[in-house]
């Protein structure tokens, strides 16, 4: 079942201009050097003020304008970092273990009808997934390098998925039926939170790689609504879902789904089949809503990629994926309503 949860507040205190970007960084689907499970061990608890650091976030505009807007978190609870659950034995780096267990969707059907129809593909080379009318949640590293953000941000587009059509019964050379086009549109503005950026959090936060676009235009689709992410034990038999665009099965939307292995406070550590391309997604869960007898999508994660983590003092890889805590909760939902009204409970 879906818990309600209260929801921290996070109030806006003051707005600044910045100097605009460069937009010079390459885009790098990959991380390295990022804080892995014993490193997040360690970790000390943030104060109030970190936290009013960490989550204070940067707009970018599609005239190339930028702003910082400073935060303030009231009903915070702050959590010691979090033990893991359960290890495994190291493995290979590889992003496919064992047999590849996903699904590539063909059938327009399925393609175009809920839930598969809230991915939807960013032009720097992600997935993302429709969390409002005009906002989509992705990966922080698919526009921002930690520095600076990359080149194909500046003229940022979202793909959203429509089935091919032949045209006067001719059929367009180099395309299939049911493999989906994409209907791109520009993205107003792009929030980033302040934790992803190097020199806030001394090297690149995986806990803060996450982000939200607000499009130009608003769809009509169905779209996703956030969740707070339960743990483990609180999961029909662990299994998250994700789809997302895959580089190696290009014009394809891929779905997969697995257990988790690990978590921490912020993070899930699990072996659920993906390639880059996929960074950026929405993870999901299905589970009963409050007294109702009705099952409810929501998305609990956003799927940060491929990464080497420290256990034992080894370098083992997972596929990770950034937890929705309540407070990203109230971050992601005040981006996306501008305000916390809307956002009191999760």
């Amino acid at each position: 079942t879906w818990h309600l949860k209260k929801i921290p507040q996070i109030v806006r205190e003051r707005t600044f201009s910045l100097d605009s970007p460069k937009f010079e960084a390459k885009t790098k689907l990959e991380l390295n050097s990022v804080c892995g499970i014993e490193c997040q061990r360690k970790l000390p608890v943030p104060s109030l003020s970190d936290l009013k650091n960490l989550l204070s976030y940067e707009t970018v505009f599609e005239n190339g304008t930028r702003t910082l807007t400073e935060v303030n978190v009231l009903g915070a609870v702050l959590d010691p970092p979090g033990n893991t659950t359960t290890r495994r034995p190291s493995r290979k780096k590889r992003q496919i273990y064992g047999t590849d267990s996903r699904f590539s969707i063909y059938d327009k059907r399925f393609m175009t009808n809920y839930p598969f129809n809230t991915a939807v593909k960013i032009s720097t080379g992600c997935s993302g997934i429709l969390v409002s009318p005009k906002h989509v949640l992705t990966a922080a590293h698919c526009l921002h390098n930690g520095k600076d953000y990359v080149k194909g941000s500046k003229r940022l587009r979202v793909g959203l998925m429509k089935t091919k059509s032949r045209g006067n019964g001719r059929k367009r050379k180099g395309t299939s039926d049911g493999m989906p086009s994409f209907q791109w549109t520009r993205v107003k503005s792009t929030h980033i939170p302040k934790g992803w950026f190097k020199g806030v959090s001394g090297d690149i936060a995986l806990d803060y790689d996450y982000a939200v676009l607000e499009l130009k235009r608003p769809h009509k689709r169905k779209y996703m609504e956030l969740g707070i992410s339960p743990t483990i034990k609180m999961m029909p038999g662990s299994m998250i879902h994700f789809s997302g665009f895959d580089n190696d099965r290009s014009g394809q939307l891929v779905y997969r789904f697995c257990s988790i292995s690990d978590e921490s406070n912020d993070l899930f550590y699990q072996y659920c089949d993906a390639e880059p391309g996929s960074t950026g997604s929405g993870i999901y869960l299905r589970l009963k809503e409050p007294n109702k007898k009705k099952w409810k999508r929501k998305i609990i994660a956003v799927y940060s990629g491929h990464q080497w983590v420290d256990i034992n003092g080894e370098q083992q890889d997972y596929n990770v994926a950034v937890r929705i805590t309540p407070l990203k909760y109230a971050q992601i939902c005040f981006w996306i309503h501008g305000n916390d009204e809307n956002c009191t409970q999760g």
